[in-house]
This record gives C-alpha cells, sequence and structure tokens, in this order.
C-alpha cells in the first residue's frame, strides 16, 4: 500500500528534502520530475531529509512527459486498476477534502515559484474532470500559496486519514 507523492520540478532543495522525510514516514513512494532545481547530492537536501533518505522510495523521471507515458492511464502498481492522479494547483476546482482518495493514488505538485503548468493543468482536467484540487486559503492576493512542503503534507496526511493510516502506527 502506498501513496505516490510527484514533485514537478521542484527547486528548493530543503522542501524536496521536507517531502521525502514524509514519504519516509508513511511509506508513500516519491517521484521527482526533472529539471531539478539541484543535484539529491546537495548538502541541504540531505540536510532536510536527515538520515531519512536510505528509506524512501524516490523515483526519478527525466521530463513530466516520461513520466505521464509510464503511469497515465496505466494500471496502478498497488490495486492494479487505472491510476489515478490528482493536482494541486491554487487553480483547483475542488477542495482536496472533497476527494475519495484510494490507495496508489498519484498526488501532483509543481515548481516553489510557479506550479504546475497551466497548459498542463487545462489538459489533464479536459482528460480527467475533477482532477485538480485546492487547500482552501485567505482570498488575500498577497498571499499566492502554501509552502511546498507543508501543502503536501496536508493533503498527504488527508488521503491516508481517508485509509484509515494504512501499516502506519
Amino acid at each position: 500500500m502506498a501513496m505516490h507523492v510527484v514533485m514537478v520540478e521542484p527547486e528548493i532543495p530543503p522542501n524536496t528534502g521536507n517531502v521525502a522525510r514524509s514519504c519516509a514516514a508513511t511509506g508513500s513512494v516519491l517521484h521527482l520530475v526533472k529539471p531539478l532545481g539541484f543535484s539529491i547530492d546537495d548538502r541541504s537536501l540531505k540536510r532536510a531529509g536527515l538520515d531519512y533518505w536510505p528509506y524512501v522510495d524516490v523515483v526519478v523521471h527525466e521530463s513530466l512527459a516520461d513520466f505521464l507515458s509510464e503511469y497515465e492511464g496505466k494500471a496502478c502498481p498497488e490495486t492494479g486498476e487505472p491510476c489515478r492522479m490528482f493536482l494541486a494547483t491554487t487553480k483547483g476546482g475542488r477542495k482536496y477534502t472533497d476527494v475519495s482518495f484510494r490507495d496508489g493514488d498519484m498526488i501532483l505538485f509543481g515548481r516553489e515559484t510557479a506550479g504546475l503548468d497551466r497548459g498542463f493543468i487545462e489538459e489533464q482536467e479536459r482528460k480527467h474532470p475533477g482532477c485538480t484540487i485546492r487547500i482552501p486559503m485567505s482570498a488575500d492576493t498577497r498571499l499566492r500559496s502554501l509552502n511546498l512542503a507543508n501543502s503536501v503534507n496536508i493533503i498527504l496526511f488527508e488521503a491516508l486519514r481517508q485509509q484509515g493510516f494504512p501499516e502506519l502506527k
């Protein structure tokens, strides 16, 4: 049983390190989609992940197109059913709490500075209506979004909560 956290072109090493730590603690798979804004060997990345890196199931993809060709429309490794992908974006059509998450779901997060590409979001929403999700927050236009690592944790732990925190004590 595993959730899949997909970081598309992450830029800030400590965010990725913190997400890796959360994935290790929950048994979730971490997908890193290149280009990355850092080397996986970066000292700050390792420091943020502390000694958790050996316990993280990390899959690195050369591009978003490569990631999609491997998973989109294919059978989920955990369930054998078609992979479900949710795009976390401030422009999401529904709240993340309105989704009934299940084992093997993939949650995609974009770059810290720009999020997921708008064209990609629109294309995925046409192909898979309802796949965009958001975290509710203030309508104050000065606040663009939450920290990426925090956003991952909010959604990841809701997905795990819905499933009864499988294999976690």
